[in-house]
């Protein structure tokens, strides 16, 4: 019996390193060409990685939460049978197969078929179960590993994390209250039922303390998205010389707006937010300030160009729990109201849900945060590599506006940004910010 090993591969994306974060097979599991074996965390996404190969799974050669290069053997399958020019995970010429993400998980190319290679091996019921309902779920690995445990199934979990992740808290007490709850099931008499609920309910733990600390400091590995990220910044930071602008909106047709559209049957099924409306502005003034897309770029003849872009890859920077990630909406000028909408719905669930791929990170042209949404009035973001322009929203709150020289209640938020000045100068860059400030402050101005 043959035994062959999987190397880790080379996704795509240029990467030499990524984390294994859960292994979705185990030692005697039987796996076919295209099964998924395991989760892998790079530099910009998760990625599901499939089998090249059929057989059963001999040994994992790399625990859950180690950093791998790529070409460093992960896996061995026993009896297996390789997808065509994809053995031992490396191509004909010895080096590691190329990869590429295509919809919400990981086909590798020359790892068999892509559409259509969506089956998965069976594995006991109660396994099978768990990993299914669990896809999707943002959850740290440790805390995956107790939820399999404690026989959690995470998608059952409230999560309270400040980024919608599953935390351990919230596992021990899912499981607290499925014991409870199994507890007094099972009594059929009324009395003894109500005796029974009450003991249980008198018994049951209270809410899990934070945990001890264990010392004075903590040493965090800088790794993944986060190692990405400060290089990142850092070369924005020292390489684009930032200036910022802000101005203070009266919003408060912005948020009638807003309101409007909620109660519309055309959006009955999106979620509206100022946002919309925000990103709708930045659209628009972007048409009539294309600076502010543009790119500076350093050629290897030691020259520079501005690259003007005539189309908007609209970026929304999201706080997710593996860290900050830029997913962008291509064309989004391109859009109606409702597709920006649903655009926007998408990418925060996508992001959320940790399924955001390396293709929908790349190739922005100018980026919105969205700080409001922790209380923030106003900042001064870095810009996002690659591009000139980055605007921020603050918060929108009640507060006194003088309006025809009276003073009256009014929902006013700050916009902000910072852009690249070699690229936008100072009118551009002012131009740009009242533009967006004045849709905000009049949204009807976008039917011109």
């Amino acid at each position: 019996m043959s035994t062959q090993t999987f190397h880790l591969p080379d996704v795509g994306e240029g990467l030499t390193e990524a984390e294994i974060v859960q292994w979705r097979v185990a030692p005697g599991d039987a796996v076919a060409v295209n099964d998924v074996l395991v989760e892998i965390e790079t530099a910009k996404s998760l990625v599901e990685l499939p089998s090249p190969f059929a057989g059963t799974v001999g040994e994992l050669l790399a625990p859950e939460g180690e950093t791998v290069t790529v070409g460093a053997p992960i896996i061995t399958i026993a009896g297996a049978a390789s997808a065509p020019d994809a053995a031992a995970g490396r191509s004909e010429h010895g080096e590691p197969a190329t990869a590429s993400v295509e919809g919400e998980g990981a086909v590798l190319v020359g790892y068999g078929t892509g559409a259509g290679a969506t089956s998965r091996r069976k594995r006991p019921a109660e396994r099978t179960e768990t990993v299914r309902a669990s896809v999707g779920v943002v959850a740290k690995p440790p805390v995956r590993k107790l939820a399999r445990d404690l026989g959690v199934t995470l998608s059952d979990v409230t999560p309270s994390g400040p980024a919608g992740e599953v935390t351990r808290d919230d596992v021990v007490r899912h499981a607290e209250q499925a014991s409870v709850f199994r507890n007094i099931a099972t009594p059929d008499a009324p009395a003894e039922r109500e005796r029974t609920i009450a003991v249980a309910l008198a018994s049951a733990p209270a809410a899990s303390a934070p945990p001890a600390v264990a010392g004075r400091e903590e040493a965090i590995p800088v790794k993944g998205v986060r190692k990405a990220t400060a290089s990142g910044m850092v070369r924005s930071a020292y390489t684009a010389p930032h200036v910022s602008v802000w101005t203070d909106v009266d919003a408060t047709r912005t948020m009638e707006l807003v309101k409007r559209l909620k109660a519309s049957p055309d959006f009955a099924d999106i979620k509206v937010s100022p946002l919309l409306i925000m990103a709708r502005a930045v659209i628009w003034a972007v048409r009539r300030t294309p600076m502010v897309g543009a790119a500076w770029v350093d050629k290897e003849d030691g020259s520079a160009e501005i690259r003007v872009r005539n189309y908007v890859n609209l970026g929304i920077a999201a706080a997710t729990p593996r860290g900050l990630l830029v997913p962008n909406i291509k064309d989004a000028q391109d859009l109606s109201m409702r597709e920006l909408a649903r655009a926007l719905e998408k990418l925060t669930l996508t992001a959320r849900e940790g399924r955001t791929t390396p293709a929908d990170q790349q190739g922005g042209t100018i980026t919105i945060t969205n700080i409001g949404v922790f209380g923030m009035d106003a900042g001064t973001p870095i810009i996002n590599p690659g591009e000139s322009g980055i605007v921020a929203m603050g918060t929108i709150r009640q507060k006194p506006w003088v309006v025809d020289g009276e003073v009256r209640p009014r929902f006013v938020t700050t916009v902000s940004g910072s852009f690249d000045h070699r690229v936008i100068d100072g009118d551009g860059m002012s131009r740009f910010v009242a533009d967006v400030a004045s849709i905000l402050e009049e949204p009807a101005l976008l039917l011109d």
